[in-house]
């Protein structure tokens, strides 16, 4: 394992597009995710309210709401790591060194175990630097304290290192398949922030489908995987929320991730390198 990821770090040292799509992704989850305070401040002082209610007093980062509340902002972002993927794949074809890998020695097994590698070592980085966010964040404005609050509910923590997880598979399979990283990249932003959601929505309230395929909305790759999080803020407006993980979402998306590791190395055996 450890020789495996000497090789992909080897690739990666000198990448800038990596370190500046590292740095995006850190710089916009930490902004948006502690912002909101600040959000709420200046729409106070334009004199915005909810239903009456002063915005600034909404709890957003008490613990432990504040892991369910920034986890779901942080999904938003994960698309930056899927160009990685994207970026990484589309330099191994350009450059020939994932046939030169190949012909070094490494099996395409081998090939695929150091792109999950360093797609699990994203997934945690982005899982720590989500943690660190929310006890940053949770220590300056909660109002709620305790070990007990504190560390309740880090189980939305988990669903996004998850989620990111699977994600980045998908983005690794899409790019193995296309190796065009402009296209791949335009594609992949465009189905996760469009295509997919709208699809989903249409199988779900268009009038003119069948009811016996409305099912298939939440087995779409991206509203599975986005699903694993569902939206937490209307409990401030008094409406029910799901905030727990759903295993029935959870098998989903797990299905999924199962799919693209299967597709990556089937795409890698069949596709001369």
């Amino acid at each position: 394992m450890t020789r495996l990821l000497q090789i992909e770090w080897l690739k990666l040292r000198y990448n800038r597009a990596f370190w500046i799509l590292i740095s995006m992704y850190s710089a916009g989850v930490i902004i948006v995710c502690s912002g909101v305070m600040m959000l709420l401040q200046y729409l106070k002082s334009k004199g915005a309210d909810f239903n009456g209610i002063d915005p600034t007093i909404i709890p957003f980062y008490d613990f432990p709401d504040v892991w369910h509340n920034i986890a779901y902002i942080a999904t938003f972002f994960k698309v930056l790591l899927g160009f990685i993927m994207v970026i990484s794949i589309a330099n191994e074809a350009s450059y020939r060194t994932m046939r030169q890998n190949i012909i070094d020695g490494l099996s395409k097994k081998e090939f695929l175990m150091t792109k999950l590698l360093i797609i699990g070592i994203l997934s945690i980085g982005a899982m720590l630097l989500l943690f660190l966010i929310g006890l940053t964040t949770g220590s300056i404005y909660s109002h709620v304290w305790g070990w007990k609050y504190i560390f309740s509910d880090l189980q939305f923590l988990f669903a996004y290192g998850f989620e990111v997880f699977c994600y980045l598979t998908f983005a690794l399979m899409i790019a193995l398949l296309v190796r065009k990283a402009g296209l791949v990249i335009v594609g992949l932003l465009m189905y996760t922030l469009i295509f997919d959601p709208v699809a989903s929505k249409l199988l779900e309230h268009f009038p003119h489908i069948w009811d016996q395929i409305r099912f298939l909305k939440d087995y779409l790759p991206v509203t599975a995987m986005n699903n694993l999080i569902h939206v937490p803020y209307m409990k401030y407006f008094f409406q029910e929320i799901q905030d727990y993980i759903s295993w029935r979402e959870l098998s989903i998306a797990s299905g999924w991730l199962i799919a693209n590791i299967s597709l990556s190395y089937w795409i890698l055996k069949k596709r001369d390198l």
